[in-house]
């Protein structure tokens, strides 16, 4: 079964054809970090006419590069939420058109369920059942998940999402857009030891997450340290000492849950998927804490960790070819429980 995908969640616009016997045929993407650099973070509107100028154009584009005719489709898969509604409606409506011109199936996909299912996109792919650690901008999860829309949330966020607390951090540090790459960058320069953050929510049982008061704490530590320095080397290496103790933070959070949920369920195979899956300070955590258990670790690779096409392309063609299939009807939503996909 071949498929086309089709992400416009957010921010990026996503194409890719993925066949189900000769795996991902191309895919393709463009970015809107240069629209919103200006305005300091992702503008609702100016997402949603950026989509409508660029998804038309990029399909045609796939199609001719990977050399697969629209009469070699035989369904198409498209991201139906959680993310910006007016985004999301832009994808849905291409993609719900198009397969009813071509009289071919569409599905919608679960954006999470994309990222989740994205590392077996790779040559090691995991086997169910296995834990799920899923990191992004927008969520922080940790679940068991036993096959496809098997899915049982043993725990999660209760205020802001990693990626979230990364993306504010790094904007009251006066760092550019998109803030969490640039305070994870920033960080590396950042000495161990300057300052020492809480790792909420680790002191007692359960696997949910709170990071919001990292971000008071880091903006707490800025507002009293930084007005004491009078150079712009000292107030560099100081935002880079915070952003250090901040990213430590984060990951050692991360890693102490991800080892609960491990040894709670017995399971010995950890799936890290979503944007901040890509962060290098997570990921050196991560391996070391697989390594101490002899449990194995899996990553999408680092262009498909981010918002892609690839990821609901495969998500698609496993429901489609498990039968699924949706009407005529849009049902984008802006939130969606993973849970209920």
């Amino acid at each position: 079964m071949r498929v086309l995908g089709v992400e416009t969640s957010c921010d990026e616009t996503g194409i890719a054809i993925y066949d189900s016997q000769y795996g991902l045929i191309g895919h393709t993407l463009h970015s809107q970090v240069a629209l919103h650099q200006v305005h300091g973070g992702v503008v609702p509107e100016l997402a949603s006419r950026d989509h409508i100028r660029r998804i038309v154009p990029l399909i045609q584009d796939l199609l001719v590069q990977a050399s697969s005719p629209l009469a070699e489709l035989d369904g198409i898969a498209y991201t139906a939420g959680p993310g910006l509604i007016g985004a999301l409606l832009v994808g849905a409506s291409v993609a719900r058109s198009l397969a009813m011109g071509l009289n071919i199936p569409a599905v919608a996909v679960h954006h999470m369920e994309g990222h989740l299912l994205a590392p077996m996109l790779e040559d090691d792919v995991p086997e169910f059942p296995f834990i799920a650690l899923l990191v992004s901008g927008g969520h922080t999860q940790l679940m068991r998940v036993d096959g496809l829309g098997k899915y049982h949330i043993l725990g999660e966020s209760l205020d802001d999402a990693a990626g979230e607390a990364f993306d504010k951090t790094a904007k009251l540090l006066e760092l550019a857009y998109p803030g969490g790459p640039a305070l994870a960058e920033l960080a590396k320069q950042g000495r161990d030891g300057i300052y020492q953050f809480p790792r909420p929510m680790t002191d007692r049982p359960g696997l949910d997450f709170s990071f919001s008061g990292l971000k008071t704490f880091a903006l707490n530590t800025f507002r009293k340290s930084d007005g004491n320095l009078h150079s712009d080397a000292a107030k560099l290496q100081n935002r880079a000492d915070i952003a250090y103790a901040f990213q430590q933070a984060v990951v050692s959070t991360l890693a102490i849950k991800c080892k609960r949920a491990l040894q709670q369920t017995g399971l010995l195979r950890l799936v890290v998927a979503g944007g901040v899956s890509a962060n290098q300070a997570l990921r050196e955590k991560l391996r070391a804490l697989a390594a101490s258990l002899n449990a194995q670790v899996y990553y999408p690779r680092h262009e498909f960790c981010t918002d892609n096409g690839a990821m609901i392309a495969y998500a698609g063609c496993q429901r489609l070819l498990a039968g699924e299939s949706d009407g005529l009807e849009i049902n984008a939503r802006a939130r969606w429980p993973l849970n209920q996909a």
